[in-house]
Formats: structure tokens, C-alpha cells, sequence
């Protein structure tokens, strides 16, 4: 098996610190996570919690290593900041994101390890990371499922107009037409997948039984046997796809080439009318083009579980835009979720001390280079 150098952190002639590990080693981990406070006891497999710290405390204690678990991260005198400079692993996710700035990186003279507890890096200054020589690694899969049902209701959810029909209830009225007047069937509408991962290639396999027409857009295309398994057709030009949909779900990484992609240029391109779900990241989205869209109709309803920062201000204009069925970031951490992220992380970490190679499709930057993905 493939192993890494098994020496204590050293820096190479170029300045960049390079991935060590050895057994023998006392290794600093951070973890930073959403605390639950009341909920943290409600359920014994909810470990992906600041309280649970995903259920590796005992094991990395029992080998030597010191875990410090903190949900702090920002702000005045964050507790985060007291172990910057002399942690080697950190391990973060995408719902409560450390954001690992160039000059956060510059401060940890001991870091080799940014461990992504789920999937989706962009919360890292990659080339920082890069040029530094530290190790971005995250959870592939992991959430795939999770993601894509969720994408699943959102779909039906703003199809069929549920939200206000929910108000209703709680409101105490009683308005049918209320909803009727823009709730549809699903059937025979034109959902264009845009990013046909392994969330997008989920997300097409359970749409296949409600009879849409499915069209995704990616960089490389889905297996031949995949597309004749669920109908879908491929469209290279993303300005010639968005036309024709009636339903947008995107599931692109957040990259420089994605970030703002759907200006407002590009969502005049848009159906009016059309139904958009984003579970990538909100950044993909120019933030004021979705609200001016939402408003005139343009969008009829948008949904998601993104934003831009994370967690969202109590003031970010999302929360109050019209048509809208936002949630905050929760479609990836599932519980079922976060076992899987938890057991890839213990993995991670395992190999780390071993010195052994990660699984090729976690890997983010390595040896100073950036995964496709992101380049």
C-alpha cells in the first residue's frame, strides 16, 4: 500500500509543508461543529453535533491524540483562534463552515490536514492551501442520498405550491384558490439538471418514475447505459438548456468559474416562471438577481438550503423574498448522513496516522495541486 512519509511536520525548500504522519506522534485535531444544546441527547446516532463530536473522542483520546471540539468560530476572541498556530488536523464542515482563509492558514505553522466532514471545499482558500503543500480531503458520497431526495421534495414542494397551503393551516384560513391558481403536476415538465455528479445522476434515477423530461448539463457526460435508463439528454451549452426548462436544480461545486454563473443575464434566460432549486452552494447565484427575479416573477419560486455567508444573517434578504422555500443548510446531514461522514472522517484520520494514501476521490488539493473539480 502507498504510504505517506512517516516523520514529524517539516517544511520543504520551496516553504510549502508537506502531509507527514507516524504512530508514535501526539497529533492536535480541531473539530468544529453546530452545537445542538437540547437536541444534542434526543437521538444517540445525532453525531455530527459540537456535543457528539462524530463519535470519535474516546478513540482519539485512547491513541494519544488531543480533540478539541469547539463550535466558536468567528467573532471576538473565538476559541477557534486559540489553536490556530499549533493544531495539525482540522476538521470542519459545510453547515457550520470554519472559513480557512489565506490568512488563517498563515498562522497554522503546524496544519497538514483540512478534513471536510461531508462534501464541499470551497469554504477553504484552495490555492492558499495549495501553495502552503496542506491537504484538503473531504467525504466524498457521502451525502450524495441525502442531497438528492431532499432536491426530490423541494421539487415537489414548489411545484405544487405547497407552502402557502402549510400557512394556511397555521394561519387558521381556509383558501383554496390560494394555491390552486399556481400549483401543477409534476408530470410532463422539463427539469434540467445542471451538475450530473453523483447527486445529479441520483436525482435523475428518482425522477425517471414521474414521467418528466430530463435534460442535465456537465462537463462530461453520464454513462450511456444511465441515459437510457432515465431518459436523459445531454446538452453541452448551458445558455441553450436553461430555455427550455421548467425546473433548474443545480448541483455544481462552487468554483471561480461557477461563482455568480447565474447573473442576471443568465436568469433572463430563464422561462418565466420557472422553478429553481439550488442545494450547491448560494454563491453560484448573484444574490440581488435572484431577490429582482423572485419579486417580478421571472423566478416563481426558489428553493434551497445554501447561503451566502453561512449561517445567514437574521437580516440576509433571502429569508424575506417572495416564493421562496429556503431552510437553513441542512439537506447533507441527514442523520443516516452523518454516520457515513463520521466513519469516512474516522477513516481519514486512521490513515493519517498510518501514513497511509486517502481514497483518490477525497482528495481536494494534494501535493500542492487542486482536484479537477476545482481548477
Amino acid at each position: 500500500m502507498a504510504t505517506l512519509s512517516a516523520t514529524a511536520s517539516t517544511v520543504d525548500g520551496t516553504g510549502s509543508r508537506t502531509l507527514h504522519a507516524n504512530s508514535s506522534d501526539s497529533k492536535k485535531i480541531v473539530g468544529v461543529f453546530y452545537k445542538a444544546n437540547q437536541y444534542a441527547s434526543l437521538n444517540p446516532e445525532f453525531v455530527g453535533c459540537a456535543e457528539s463530536a462524530l463519535g470519535i473522542r474516546d478513540w482519539l483520546e485512547s491513541k494519544g491524540h488531543q480533540y478539541i471540539v469547539t463550535d466558536d468560530k468567528e467573532g471576538p476572541n473565538y476559541e477557534l483562534e486559540k489553536h490556530i498556530h499549533d493544531m495539525h488536523v482540522l476538521i470542519t464542515t459545510p453547515f457550520h463552515p470554519v472559513y480557512v482563509t489565506a490568512e488563517k492558514i498563515k498562522k497554522a505553522k503546524n496544519l497538514q490536514l483540512l478534513l471536510t466532514a461531508g462534501v464541499g471545499s470551497d469554504h477553504v482558500d484552495l490555492k492558499a492551501a495549495a501553495d502552503a503543500g496542506i491537504t484538503v480531503v473531504e467525504i466524498s458520497g457521502s451525502n450524495a442520498v441525502s442531497v438528492a431526495e431532499d432536491e426530490l421534495m423541494r421539487i415537489l414542494i414548489l411545484v405544487r405550491n405547497f407552502l402557502p397551503g402549510y400557512r394556511q393551516v397555521i394561519d387558521g384560513d381556509w383558501n383554496v384558490a390560494g394555491i390552486a391558481h399556481r400549483a401543477y403536476d409534476l408530470e410532463g415538465k422539463t427539469v434540467g439538471i445542471i451538475g450530473a455528479g453523483r447527486i445529479g445522476k441520483l436525482l435523475l434515477q428518482r425522477l425517471k418514475p414521474f414521467n418528466c423530461n430530463l435534460l442535465y448539463h456537465d462537463r462530461l457526460t453520464i454513462s450511456p447505459e444511465l441515459e437510457k435508463e432515465t431518459g436523459a439528454k445531454f446538452e453541452e451549452d448551458l445558455d441553450v438548456i436553461l430555455p427550455k426548462c421548467d425546473i433548474v436544480v443545480i448541483n455544481t461545486p462552487l468554483t471561480e468559474k461557477t461563482r455568480g454563473m447565474f447573473d442576471k443575464e443568465r436568469i433572463g434566460k430563464l422561462k418565466k416562471g420557472v422553478l429553481i432549486v439550488n442545494n450547491a452552494r448560494a454563491a453560484i447565484m448573484d444574490t440581488q438577481a435572484v431577490i429582482d427575479a423572485c419579486s417580478s416573477g421571472h423566478i416563481a419560486g426558489y428553493s434551497g438550503d445554501v447561503w451566502n455567508p453561512q449561517p445567514a444573517p437574521r437580516d440576509h434578504p433571502w429569508r424575506y423574498m417572495p416564493n421562496h422555500a429556503m431552510t437553513p443548510h441542512v439537506s447533507g446531514t441527514t442523520i443516516n448522513s452523518q454516520l457515513r461522514y463520521a466513519d469516512g472522517v474516522k477513516d481519514t484520520l486512521d490513515k493519517y496516522f498510518k501514513g497511509e494514501e486517502f481514497p483518490a476521490q477525497n482528495y481536494i488539493v494534494k501535493e500542492g495541486k487542486l482536484a479537477s473539480q476545482y481548477q
